[in-house]
């Protein structure tokens, strides 16, 4: 029975997901946090030319051949096993042979990969369809699930003649040191009443190194490599094991029992099942059969975090739903069907959405970005006070990195908005625990991932206006999503599902996880995301508690966000500069946040206070930081000539400040009447009140701006260099016109295609020449879930904030050809 929904789900994703259009250079298998990361290397040619490897591009052993037993042939489909049947030799009773590889697929959490295969190259059989589907599930329903560091792969066949498939794992996914010593045992277990019962590979080092890496991999931790009873086992030599397989179809339930290194003889752990597709010799009609294996990295604990308790040791968030791994384990392979629907609502969603904001590329660049930020998640805490440890993967591996919370909260907000504020807290509670000494908000809570130690002597990466800016705005992003009247309204779809029960209990989190639920016969689903009078209540409990800390934080914005000294940005491989156009109007867009998160704490002098200081700031920011001709933001305000992307444009609109009507702005007051346009006809707003914080101006000039600067790969971060970021690209797109957005999309696609980054998708790239990597290297990092950000725009202040940016349209009907691509 339980082969039969798995042949169902998968056939379902087989018919229903639409092909993919971009090919990146390196697609996502099995990726679920830091260090369960398993990508598809060199994804533009043959699965079988390269070994998939880790995020940072090792290696790592997973390999799967098919065999067809009546011809003796063996394709390798993933991974280079077929290295060790090679050369071959006169005695081998079986031939290496290459399937037809039909190309991969992929949505949000799912990756295929295609193959035909042949029963001989001279035979007139119709080829079996193989496809290995690779779910890591995304399911913003249930953070139970998503907390769960484990991954499906589903082997599903499809012809009129049997095949053998074979699956190996070595000891690369629990160490980066190949000269670890490794201990492993294969253990079975029965599951109750469900008629299903398991075998289990479980790998660990010798000797684990607590809350330790070696080249990014964690050293200690257990894998978990799951199939049904029925597939047979064996664990030895990679080569003996493989070329066993390959001259007789299977395999002899055996453990070779001698320990050692990784690559000492390298020992592999493996499965074959043998497909039986031609029962009868009077047939040939095809059959449909399944296999589904499991992949899990568990580790207990996940960081060390220095919290309001002191140095806690933390343990991982499912542990607090299941006694035991193998309850952990057994409740995953058991809920395939649930998680799979779940997942693939999430992605059908996803598509609808982001054809409509962007296009069919659109729709696979947020796709591929999807899993890369759930990726440097781990989830931790209670469900009295859930957690996520986010790792900066690549850049500097700091640990809750503001800077990098901030760009991927587009997909958090979109997809679950409880996931953004379980990955603030730990910077939240650390800061009110008094551990941390300066008065402007941290860049991090520690030098390294999974250790969350602080810094005790306040020497983080200064980044003080940055860090603070970028709280600020977060939290308020936060509280807006809480605060909706019907569905349509919600920030993310998802938002409304469950019950709006609110617990007062000032003990618990105001968005714990205590009320689980069971809907439409699925057991473990969150309950609703604020909406109406629950929103308002948690909004108030979350504001209450850190109240002094955000009023802190803007005092210091107060005195140094308008002309900010020598300093980095987020941009920190750019180097600092003093008086950065782009960070001060972060920073007043943080002073202005506080205005509004001082209405929900119920403040109204401090309301009137933080609106009027950040009214005066983006009046005087406007004179200091657009050009004298009046054609585009400087990079700085003393640096004439310069231009930047001003990205965090972006936050004026998603925060629903663009929308708010006022008659006290007013034109800059430098004199523009002595330098001639670069080109004419750079009018002010109408005479209409309604010109927004930041003025609706400021908007149009950039439009027109980002369209003259544009490159082959896409925006510019600014003037000085022909590198970009991706995340900042899709900030800055989000708040032009259609047609500009559209060209930066189209950019950004071309460059997927034909970027020669090897890597999961780099977020820093050349917008010229190979589209290639800068100085820097940044991969995998979480901050592609900036990608979402006409998505989040789409649907911020309920669902109005595009309505706010028509006017830019009518600009674009009034100037229609007056400017080209690369025309300054």
């Amino acid at each position: 029975m339980y082969a039969l929904f798995v042949i169902a789900a998968t056939s379902a994703l087989l018919t229903t997901t639409n092909a993919s259009r971009l090919t990146p250079p390196v697609l996502p298998l099995a990726v679920r946090t830091p260090y369960l990361s398993l990508w598809l290397n060199d994804a533009r040619e043959n699965p079988w030319n390269r070994w998939p490897m880790f995020w940072n591009g090792q290696d790592i052993g997973f390999s799967i051949l098919a065999a067809v037993p009546e011809t003796g042939n063996v394709y390798p489909l993933l991974g280079r096993a077929h290295d060790s049947l090679l050369p071959q030799r006169e005695e081998d009773l079986f031939n290496v042979s290459y399937a037809t590889f039909l190309g991969s697929n992929y949505d949000a959490s799912t990756t295929n990969l295609t193959y035909l295969i042949p029963k001989s190259h001279s035979s007139e059989n119709t080829p079996v369809e193989l496809v290995l589907s690779f779910l890591s599930p995304i399911t913003p329903t249930s953070t139970l699930r998503q907390s769960i560091p484990a991954s499906y792969l589903t082997v599903h066949v499809k012809g009129s003649f049997n095949v053998d498939v074979y699956v190996d794992i070595n000891g690369q996914w629990v160490s980066g040191d190949r000269g670890s010593f490794i201990l492993w045992e294969l253990e079975q277990q029965e599951l109750g009443d469900s008629g299903v019962s398991l075998k289990t590979w479980k790998v660990r080092r010798e000797t684990e190194l607590l809350f330790s890496e070696f080249r990014d991999q964690a050293e200690w931790g257990t894998l978990h490599f799951t199939g049904p009873s029925d597939v047979r086992h064996e664990c030895g030599t990679s080569a003996l094991l493989r070329r066993r397989f390959s001259r007789t179809g299977t395999l002899q339930n055996a453990d070779d029992g001698h320990y050692r290194s990784i690559m000492d003889e390298e020992p592999v752990f493996a499965f074959a099942k043998s497909f039986e597709l031609n029962l009868s010799s009077s047939t040939s009609s095809p059959r449909s059969e399944s296999v589904l294996f499991t992949i899990a990295h568990i580790q207990d604990p996940v960081t060390q975090f220095a919290a309001s308790r002191g140095l806690t040791f933390m343990r991982p968030l499912w542990a607090s739903w299941f006694s035991t791994v193998e309850k952990l384990l057994s409740f995953h392979y058991l809920d395939y069907e649930n998680a799979f629907d779940l997942a693939r609502n999430y992605s059908v969603q996803l598509e609808k959405d982001a054809h409509k904001s962007g296009s069919d590329d659109y729709v696979d660049i947020v796709a591929l970005s999807a899993r890369q930020v759930m990726g440097a998640s781990s989830f931790s805490g209670t469900p009295d006070d859930p957690i996520i440890f986010q790792k900066e993967i690549s850049s500097s591996g700091n640990i809750q990195t503001l800077d990098v919370i901030f760009p991927s909260s587009p997909f958090l907000l979109y997809t679950n908005p409880r996931w953004l504020a379980y990955t603030l807290e730990p910077i939240i509670e650390h800061t009110l625990s008094g551990q941390y000494p300066n008065k402007y908000a941290p860049h991090d809570i520690g030098y390294h991932f999974p250790n969350a130690t602080g810094h005790p002597d306040g020497r983080d990466e200064y980044m003080p206006v940055e860090e603070c800016g970028n709280i600020l705005v977060m939290g308020l992003a936060l509280i807006n999503s809480l605060r909706y009247d019907t569905s349509m309204a919600a920030g993310s779809v998802w938002s409304s599902s469950g019950s709006q029960d609110f617990d007062a209990n000032p003990a618990m989190s105001a968005f714990s996880l205590n009320k689980l639920e069971k809907r439409d016969d699925v057991f473990g689903l969150d309950d609703s995301w604020g909406g109406s009078t629950k929103g308002e209540q948690q909004a108030k409990k979350w504001v209450e508690r850190s109240y002094r800390l955000w009023k802190q934080w803007t005092e210091y914005l107060i005195e140094y966000s308008l002309e900010p000294s020598h300093q980095l940005s987020t941009d920190d491989f750019a180097g600092p500069l003093q008086l950065q156009t782009n960070l001060a109007l972060k920073g007043i867009l943080g002073i202005k946040a506080m205005s509004k998160i001082a209405h929900i704490f119920g403040n109204a002098d401090d309301v009137k206070y933080y609106k009027n200081i950040s009214d005066v700031y983006i009046s005087k920011w406007e004179d200091f930081s657009i050009s004298r001709d009046g054609s585009h933001a400087k990079l700085a305000y003393d640096w004439y000539g310069s231009w930047t992307t001003l990205y965090n444009l972006y936050l004026d609109s998603v925060l629903c400040f663009h929308l708010e009507s006022t008659s006290s702005t007013t034109s800059p007051t430098v004199n523009r009447e002595d330098q001639k346009p670069l080109k004419p006809g750079h009018p002010g707003p109408s005479n209409s009140n309604k010109t927004g914080f930041v003025p609706l101006r400021v908007y149009k000039i950039q439009s027109d701006w980002y369209r003259a600067v544009l490159q082959r790969y896409g925006l510019p971060l600014d003037g000085r260099h022909l590198y970009t970021k991706s995340d900042w690209e899709f900030f800055a797109a989000a708040v032009t016109s259609k047609s500009v957005r559209e060209e930066i999309l189209q950019s950004v696609a071309l460059w997927v295609n034909e970027t020669t980054t090897d890597r999961p998708l780099v977020d820093l790239y050349e917008t010229e020449g190979s589209g290639g990597f800068p100085r820097f290297s940044f991969m995998a990092r979480p901050v592609v879930g900036g990608h979402f950000a006409f998505l989040t725009l789409e649907r911020a202040c309920g669902g109005k904030a595009i309505q706010g940016l028509e006017f830019l349209e009518e600009r674009e009907e009034k100037n229609d050809g007056v400017k080209s691509r690369g025309e300054l």
